[in-house]
């Protein structure tokens, strides 16, 4: 019988719909292979911290859909994704994905933009005269 849990995670603008399969270590993300969509090493390694943590890195295959925001956003979501559905397969895993802080949903969030005002908080040349 093969085991399939999943799980939601969200950051910034993104979410990410995950779900784990056992499997040799496959992550697709939008039906692509995860080094294809997400180029660069860093975001990479920031998909692959919680499997790091709870050393089951090439034990499940991992498919997702990401949506919103921009890639960072979306890996961040895919992290947060990933510690969730790891959380619904084995509660072991919840004391090291707590104290590395994958559980926990990253509340930062765009701060809007100001009418009169150039962005948040820049402002326009103030002139005197």
């Amino acid at each position: 019988m093969e085991k399939v849990k999943g799980a939601t995670g969200r950051r910034k603008t993104s979410s990410a719909r995950v779900r784990l399969t056992p499997g040799t270590g496959k992550i697709t993300v939008n039906k692509r292979d995860a080094k294809a969509y997400f180029q660069t090493d860093i975001l990479m390694m920031i998909i692959r911290q919680p499997l790091n943590v709870t050393e089951s890195l090439n034990k499940f295959d991992i498919t997702a859909l990401v949506s919103g925001g921009g890639l960072s956003g979306q890996a961040g979501a895919l992290r947060h994704g990933i510690s969730r559905a790891l959380l619904n397969l084995d509660e072991a895993f919840k004391s090291p994905l707590r104290k590395a802080g994958f559980l926990t949903r990253d509340p930062r969030m765009r701060e809007r933009k100001k009418y009169g005002q150039k962005g948040a908080r820049k402002r326009f040349q103030f002139s005197k005269r």
